[in-house]
């Protein structure tokens, strides 16, 4: 049973000592001193952290690899210096769009497509910390996430149209809707205008309001809250949280019944009943 149990984790490894290029990576402990909680911050102040190409890629496959992370339960994205991110870089992306070809086109568009969906796809919950500028593709990672905390400042919105482009970006024609409602998605899709803060939090794009200086510790304090759970059972829950919207109700509700009866067929399971039976917390493990 060993040499099976190796064989089954020899994919997976650690992310506490991953080296990213294109932005910034830093990893905090939990209360037992283990990592947990990854954060990415977006790190080009000076152009309100712009994605440029080799960002894009990055971060993507970083998304892409957290499904066979060992350490990092949930992640945190913010942005340097008072801002998010500002979408696309003028002049090293949109600038170089403007020359390339229809097939490279449909390679960048699809590229830019598949951060969200490995966003969405990697088990950890994502919480964006989001302060002033966030917009486009940024708007869209913010979107992509499964928790928005906003500042006061914080302005979001899905400009593309601002710059002769469809509002369908990267799903925003699919995910906003479902987050806002129809027609505030539409008008802000039709539109480009800013999304106040105030309006984000009252329709639901943002879970909370905080200071600028506070609401990085907010969302790493939310996201180690979570990592502190049964980290194998919220995977499961985000899973579904995206696969049911596109089933029926008695489907998602059968969908639900077998993803619960395999999470109790797990130890963190076991531990909660027996922390409960010792009027003790329980210390989940993820396994």
């Amino acid at each position: 049973m060993s040499d099976v149990k190796l064989t089954m984790a020899h994919h997976k490894r650690p992310f506490a000592n991953y080296e990213a290029r294109h932005f910034l990576w830093s990893v905090s402990n939990d209360a037992q001193g283990r990592p947990s909680v990854g954060t990415i911050t977006l790190n080009r102040p000076d152009k309100k952290n712009p994605l440029t190409f080799d960002s894009y890629a990055e971060l993507r496959d970083l998304f892409r690899a957290l499904v066979y992370a060992t350490d990092i339960k949930t992640v945190v994205v913010t942005g340097a210096g008072g801002n998010f991110c500002s979408g696309g870089d003028v002049h090293e992306i949109i600038g170089p769009l403007t020359q390339m070809s229809m097939p490279e086109l449909l390679d960048f568009t699809r590229m830019t497509g598949d951060l969200v969906k490995a966003m969405r796809a990697c088990p950890q919950p994502i919480v964006s910390a989001i302060d002033g500028i966030c917009a486009g593709a940024g708007a869209m990672m913010a979107l992509a996430s499964d928790m928005r905390l906003g500042t006061p400042q914080a302005k979001t919105a899905f400009l593309f149209v601002r710059v002769g482009l469809a509002g369908a970006d990267m799903g925003a024609c699919t995910l906003l809707p479902r987050m806002i409602g129809q027609g505030r998605a539409s008008e802000l899709l039709y539109t480009g205008r800013v999304m106040t803060a105030e309006e984000g939090l009252q329709w639901g794009f943002f879970n909370a309001l905080h200071d600028g200086g506070a609401v990085l510790s907010a969302a790493q304090a939310l996201a180690d809250q979570i990592a502190c759970g049964p980290t194998f059972a919220h995977g499961v829950t985000k899973k579904l949280l995206h696969q049911e919207w596109n089933m029926g109700v008695d489907e998602a509700i059968e969908a639900e019944a077998e993803a619960q009866a395999i999470c109790m067929q797990t130890k963190d399971f076991r531990r909660a009943y027996d922390a409960f039976v010792a009027k003790q917390k329980p210390v989940f493990k993820g396994d």
